[in-house]
């Protein structure tokens, strides 16, 4: 009677990842119900909010780290509420870091504007920024309408999590070889906006990282490392944002899932504070260093996930 007791106890404490190591001893594991693998704990928010904070600025896709670490640490699904509202942590944080730099462009394009001086700088900014918008909200439909499914797709995978990181860490890795890197930020141009907005379309896909698509987009362009960084912030503070609205919007639709709110919001503030920590690092570190840590990290991430998912230590799903 102690033994089937002791096995549910030990399962439901530390997840899925038991399942293979009470197999191999004989002991089959008992089936854990979705509302206790999804329900959270103030420790694991903490966690994701860290998670979630650090990944989505630098160029190692935030969505693929929110899929897998739960996964690998046998967390189960955190729920569509915690991501879609952590994520908002993250446009808190990119408002807090760039009020300065923001204010002055919405603020000199409505001037600009008002006195139809169509090639006023910041107008011109605001409308590169605007315009590279645009290819990731068509993306975005296009993939809603005729991949309904998409959340449960193949492409959604953890192994196309990791081919997706693979790539990505190759196709950095040649930006940053081809790279001239003298380019300031002060002369981004209409054609850099667009070829960076249908770059940061691409990070739809799990594991190929919106950061880091436009980062390697800039780096082709021949913009110096922290200039592309700088305008991959500012162009993704608009995508990020409808993002955030629309998960935030189906999560409501699907009704409450069971997620603490004082865990949501210390998750969120976490993210804030977190975020906030990568944007200062990443521009300062890339004032005067390259990308290959990222290279690097992104490969053996990528690695990683294959090779556990081919161990079956990992699912792939």
């Amino acid at each position: 009677m102690l033994q089937p007791v002791l096995e549910t106890i030990l399962v439901q404490s530390l997840g899925h990842s038991l399942t293979p190591l009470l197999a191999q001893v004989g002991i089959e594991a008992p089936e854990v119900s979705q509302s206790l693998t999804s329900s959270m704990n103030l420790f694991q928010a903490i966690i994701l909010g860290i998670v979630q904070g650090l990944t989505e600025f630098l160029p190692i896709s935030s969505t693929a780290h929110l899929k897998i670490v739960p996964v690998a640490l046998g967390w189960g699904d955190p729920g569509v509420t915690f991501t879609a509202v952590i994520q908002l942590g993250s446009i808190v944080a990119i408002l807090w870091y760039f009020w300065e730099d923001l204010s002055t462009i919405v603020g000199g394009a409505y001037k600009a504007l008002l006195a139809q001086k169509w090639r006023d700088r910041n107008f011109l900014l605001a409308c590169w920024i605007m315009l590279g918008t645009i290819p990731i909200i068509v993306f975005g439909l296009l993939v809603k309408t005729f991949i309904p499914d998409f959340d449960s797709s193949p492409l959604r995978s953890s192994a196309a999590i990791a081919l997706a990181s693979i790539f990505m860490s190759l196709l950095l890795a040649w930006a940053e070889l081809s790279s001239r890197h003298l380019r300031k930020f002060q002369s981004v141009t209409l054609r850099d906006g667009l070829f960076m907005g249908f770059a940061q379309a691409l990070a739809i896909i799990p594991g190929v990282s919106r950061s880091g698509a436009t980062l390697t987009a800039g780096l082709f362009t021949g913009l110096q490392r922290a200039a592309a960084a700088r305008f991959s912030f500012l162009l993704g503070l608009p995508a990020i944002t409808l993002a955030g609205v629309v998960e935030l919007k189906d999560a409501v639709e699907a009704g409450p899932d069971g997620t603490s709110p004082f865990n949501l919001l210390i998750g969120t503030l976490v993210a804030v504070v977190a975020s906030y920590v990568s944007i200062v690092w990443l521009l300062r570190y890339l004032q005067n260093r390259d990308t290959w840590i990222f290279v690097w990290y992104r490969l053996l991430f990528g690695v990683v996930i294959l090779g556990a998912i081919g161990l079956r230590l990992l699912p792939n799903f």
